[in-house]
This record gives C-alpha cells, structure tokens and sequence, in this order.
C-alpha cells in the first residue's frame, strides 16, 4: 500500500516535531498512540507535564494555519484517548494538551508550538 502525499507531509511533519520537543527537553513516550479509532500524535513528557501533540503539517497557508485544522471534535477525541493513556499508565504528572503546527514550503520549516492550545474544560 502505498502512502499518499498528504501522509508523507504528514509524517514529515510529526518527525520535524518530535526532534523540536526533544531539542526543548522532552523524553518521546509514544508516537501515533491509538485507543480504538482514536489517535495522538504524539505523547512526551519533561519534569513538570505529560503533553498530548496534535501535529499538523502544511505545504501552504492559503487557505489558513495549520492549527486552525484542529477541529473540537478532534480535540474531545484527543482528550478521550488521553484520559485512557492516563489511566492505563498511572501517570500523576500536570496533563498538557499542545498542537505543533508546521508550515512547510519548499525547504523552508516554520514551527508553532502552541502550549496549552485546548483543555477539556470548556
């Protein structure tokens, strides 16, 4: 099976991620961690949180950011498969919930990390 354009943008797009938490001092627990259907980018933690990433990648912003993809359905979803990997790991950190937003034209990488981008407070 071959993987689209949009897959290999996005995959693109969640490693250039990953190497910027790492770069900022986070440890990688998990990539593309899925509950069921659900799925989060990726989890990492540093000393104070445990951050849930929604990563999302664009080759243009013409029709807007990227993070503005990130649609409430998606972000209850995240929320959903977090509380479980909270729950199945017994994690006692502060929970996080990021989206890192990558626009990515020619070789041209410009990275957005929005901290606590949503809550499942509303």
């Amino acid at each position: 099976m071959s993987i689209t354009q949009q897959q290999e943008t996005g995959n693109k797009g969640e490693k250039i991620a990953k190497n910027y938490l790492i770069q900022k001092g986070f440890c990688i627990l998990e990539s593309n961690w899925r509950y069921g259907h659900l799925e989060i980018d990726i989890i990492a933690q540093n000393q104070t949180f445990i951050v849930f990433c929604e990563v999302k990648t664009r080759s243009s912003n013409t029709i807007g950011e990227p993070e503005e993809f990130v649609s409430r359905q998606q972000q209850r979803n995240i929320i959903r498969a977090a509380n479980a990997y909270i729950n199945k790991n017994s994690i006692k950190k502060e929970a996080r919930f990021d989206i890192i937003s990558i626009l990515k034209v020619n070789q041209k990488v410009d990275i957005k990390h929005l901290e606590y981008a949503f809550s499942p407070h509303w």
